[in-house]
């Protein structure tokens, strides 16, 4: 016997606040239910029996081909908000605290472009007892190996099963009977993410934004904090808060501090992929996270903040020039990859191409060209836009025969890296526009190799260049149109509704 809590009949709705609402007293009810048995249990008390509570659901059914997917004027540029064809399309749904924006405007376009009822209901998929906890809760930490191991037998624990990625990857197939998708990532999926985010950043993931820059270097996560501090010091900021690690937080001048902020304190250690969220109120600002060195940061990293849903992502970093007419200091942008990673290999095969997107090449060329002060040839002078090669043998100089070497002239590489083909083809496989402009800081192949002194002096001449050029990006890309921004290249032929 499973004790549930009081069973909440589904409904069906025609405005989208309405059905928001009921998602969120659905959850509400669920983690309360939760929350109040893993007290007692923490209590030393003894439960009745395994206690269950379960995400809300919501549904759709069509007969129909949506008018999105039919091509009517006022809606053929539409690349999400509608399902492919009749049937029934299901999701479950975590956090409406976080996701309330994003679920009412997936609510809203479903409503638009379908003229059906939205089916709001509690699924079956139990809530694993570890993501109901509030942020500061550490309920767990205080019961003995003995009581932890009972937790099992009393408490839906997380189900990998529950979690994958199939529906992401286009290898997800329905059982007889079973609904299609309507987003890309179910709740459990999505609640194993926001802890992982919190685990490997040090920061909750209610504070990261829509528009996100990857790094591989400290030297500018120090520019980002020293901006971002400068930011808040200035009452007219468009910048209302700055949080770091350890969800420090800190208001913009003449704003009042707000209930929470006094819970962050700084780690005593950082974190695997300290992020920094330089915050707007419509979530438009910036969060800047330090990946670290190699492709499987950058992917775990990604496949991590996909939950979320940003606009936007872009790697910022250092690269190996590997043209002589190249100089240290000159900025590639990528408009092609060669994926020697091999992170990715499972998910998103080789043979898949990972397109360039022109909205975030425009932004960014647009923005090096502001930044710079240069245009024409003058741009093209220290700008070069070519193919970048990201590999997982950072001594990759030290093979024999110099094979790779071969394979990177062949590819007509410009620039070697180790994360920014792993963070575009994620983006790609993830829905994300995605970007990357990469600075060189050494070439190889003509013997101009990193020395210290001559490192550090290069860094700090160009790293606060390099970050204004990202934030110039988004400010450019934040004028766009969100709709325009989540381009149809993204997306397969048969896809789910939710961006």
């Amino acid at each position: 016997m499973y004790k549930t809590p009081d069973f909440i009949a589904p409904a069906f709705y025609r405005d989208p606040q309405a059905a928001l609402a009921q998602v969120q007293a659905i959850y509400d009810q669920q983690i309360g239910h939760l929350r109040q048995a893993m007290q007692c249990f923490v209590a030393g008390e003894s439960l009745p029996g395994h206690v269950r509570a379960c995400y809300p659901f919501v549904r759709i059914q069509t007969r129909t081909v949506s008018r999105a997917a039919g091509g009517a004027a006022d809606s053929s540029w539409l690349s999400y908000g509608f399902v492919a064809g009749p049937g029934r399309y299901e999701t479950t749904l975590t956090r409406p605290d976080l996701f309330g924006d994003y679920y009412l405007e997936q609510f809203r376009l479903l409503l638009r472009n379908h003229d059906v009822d939205l089916e709001i209901g509690t699924s079956t998929q139990p809530i694993p007892v570890h993501f109901s906890f509030a942020e500061n809760d550490h309920l767990e930490g205080s019961l003995t190996p003995e009581r932890r191991q009972l937790m099992r037998d009393l408490f839906d624990l997380p189900d990998l099963g529950a979690m994958d990625d199939g529906i992401a990857n286009g290898t997800w197939e329905p059982r007889p009977g079973e609904p299609e998708p309507l987003a890309l990532f179910t709740a459990p999926r999505v609640d194993y993410s926001l802890h992982r985010l919190r685990h490997y950043t040090g920061t909750a993931p209610d504070w990261y934004q829509n528009f996100v820059l990857f790094t591989n270097y400290q030297f500018y996560i120090d520019e980002f904090v020293r901006l971002g501090r400068a930011e808040m010091a200035r009452a007219d900021s468009d910048y209302v808060a700055f949080v770091e690690p350890g969800n420090v937080v800190t208001r913009r001048a003449g704003l009042a501090a707000e209930p929470g902020d006094e819970l962050g304190a700084a780690p005593p250690r950082l974190p695997q992929m300290p992020a920094y969220h330089l915050m707007r109120t419509d979530r438009s600002g910036i969060t800047m996270v330090n990946i670290g060195v190699g492709p499987a940061n950058a992917k775990t990293i990604t496949d991590h903040v996909a939950v979320l849903r940003p606009h936007a992502w872009m790697m910022l970093g250092h690269c190996a020039g590997l043209r002589n007419s190249q100089q240290l200091g000159d900025y590639v942008l990528a408009h092609g990859y060669v994926r020697e990673d091999h992170v990715l290999d499972e998910e998103l095969p080789l043979w898949v191409p990972i397109p360039a997107l022109a909205e975030i090449q425009v932004a960014l060329q647009q923005a090096v060209a502001d930044v710079t002060h240069m245009s024409g040839h003058d741009l093209k002078r220290i700008m070069r836009t070519g193919t970048v090669a990201s590999t997982d043998n950072r001594n990759w100089e030290l093979l024999p025969n110099n094979t790779p070497q071969r394979r990177f002239s062949q590819s007509r590489a410009v620039a070697l890296d180790m994360e920014s083909a792993t963070i575009a083809a994620n983006g790609f496989r993830f829905r994300v526009p995605y970007g990357t402009l990469l600075c060189v800081s050494d070439k190889p192949l003509h013997g101009e190799i990193k020395l210290p002194g001559m490192a550090n002096h290069f860094y700090r001449e160009r790293v606060d260049q390099h970050l204004r050029i990202g934030i110039r990006a988004v400010e450019l890309l934040r004028e766009q149109r969100i709709d325009q921004l989540h381009s149809r290249k993204l997306r397969s032929f048969s896809e789910v509704a939710f961006q």
